[in-house]
């Protein structure tokens, strides 16, 4: 099982952490990635089975205190303003993340 926060755009939004089983997870984030924007997701796998990735994702839904570790970042509503940082796909394409 691997934990997905999703991010959105929300002035409100909650930065919710949903556990999902290895497999989802791999159709939302393949080959090494660990971010994804929604609209990629479903222009990638199509509209049907993105939704039953995301349905069975919001059934995950854990307490923050709860989890060990997150292993993904999906983003609604931000490809925009968020995909120039992540070129890749992947958490260490951010510069200001760098140890």
């Amino acid at each position: 099982m691997k934990n997905v926060q999703v991010i959105d755009g929300a002035d409100n939004a909650a930065y919710n952490v949903y556990e999902i089983s290895d497999d989802k997870f791999e159709l939302i984030f393949p080959d090494g990635q660990d971010i994804e924007f929604i609209e990629d997701l479903v222009r990638r796998i199509g509209r049907k089975k993105s939704g039953e990735v995301i349905s069975a994702l919001n059934k995950g839904l854990k307490k923050k205190s709860e989890i060990s570790g997150i292993h993904g970042t999906l983003f609604y509503e931000l490809r925009r303003q968020k995909k120039r940082y992540y070129p890749n796909k992947r958490f260490s394409d951010d510069p200001s993340t760098a140890y």
